[in-house]
């Protein structure tokens, strides 16, 4: 009998790749200056004083700063109206300057979403949120795509993860990323794709028979490893705070997956945190770089 706790594994290494690329959109910002060329100019809204939001936003900032990118921050405190929101978001739309621009969320109750996201241009939606980029992803040219699926198919192609002609099996089905993701992994990748979701009956019976398990919900441990096909590729989307007395700032953050029971399966596997979050950020960054080479070449 073969002991699968010891088989090896690779480990998906998300911050090392996201600083590959961070490094490769310098060294294009550098020429880009060299050459007189506008560079990138990143914008982004905050609304409220929300911890996770502020701390997300700095994390975007350090990157612009690091890859040698322009940036503006605009906060507004949570008590603005969607009607004033809406009118910056037109100026932002209006500013030449500005190639990117983020409206972070989540935002007030009072202030629709789908209302906000839909004011956006298309054009300098980095996040990939609006409609139409939605929709390009079953273009032959996508114009921006949503950033976390976007990290998600860079990360298979620099570990050269063959996707064509495989089962892929998408569990989540929300709009940020088990949906583009899906849509993804058939325009681009080539693969066979199921989309599992909270309706899903006897999710065992679909995960155990993908070749490469992508799982986006937000429920820490869902996927055990009785859930996964030996061999399989693993790609963990979730990130949730568990409280955790043991770390100074009293938490941790958990995937969707249990990585220690399931990682002796894998043939490849990425941790959280550490995998996929990394990428969402040098998501926004190609995006941006996209965005600026699209409106000023």
């Amino acid at each position: 009998m073969t002991d699968t706790s010891t088989k090896s594994y690779t480990l998906i290494d998300g911050r090392k790749i996201a600083g590959e690329i961070k490094q490769e959109i310098a060294d294009k910002v550098v020429e880009r200056r060299q050459a007189g060329k506008k560079i990138p100019h990143l914008a982004f809204i905050l609304v409220g004083d929300d911890g996770a939001s502020q701390t997300y936003v700095d994390h975007k900032v350090k990157a612009c700063k690091d890859v040698g990118y322009h940036y503006t921050m605009m906060r507004f405190a949570d008590t603005i109206s969607e009607e004033k929101l809406s009118k910056h978001i037109t100026a932002v739309n209006n500013d030449d300057d500005v190639d990117g621009f983020i409206v972070q969320l989540p935002l007030p109750s009072h202030i629709s979403v789908e209302r906000i996201t839909d004011k956006i241009r298309p054009d300098k939606d980095v996040d990939g949120f609006t409609n139409r980029n939605f929709g390009s992803i079953i273009s032959k040219v996508p114009l921006l795509m949503p950033a976390t699926p976007f990290g998600v198919m860079e990360l298979l192609r620099r570990y050269n993860i063959q996707t064509e002609g495989k089962n892929c099996v998408v569990v989540g089905a929300s709009r940020i990323a088990g949906a583009p993701l899906s849509m993804m992994l058939v325009e681009q990748g080539h693969a066979t794709v199921t989309i599992c979701h909270k309706y899903t009956q006897n999710l065992k019976d679909y995960t155990q028979h993908a070749d490469i398990l992508l799982v986006a919900v937000g429920k820490p441990g869902l996927v055990t490893a009785d859930m996964v096909k030996e061999g399989a590729v693993v790609i963990d989307i979730g990130t949730t705070k568990v409280d955790d007395p043991s770390k100074p700032n009293g938490f941790s953050i958990k995937g969707d997956v249990d990585f220690k029971n399931v990682a002796p399966k894998c043939t490849f596997i990425t941790p959280v945190p550490g995998g996929v979050g990394p990428m969402t950020i040098a998501s926004l960054l190609l995006n941006t770089l996209r965005a600026t080479e699209l409106r000023h070449p």
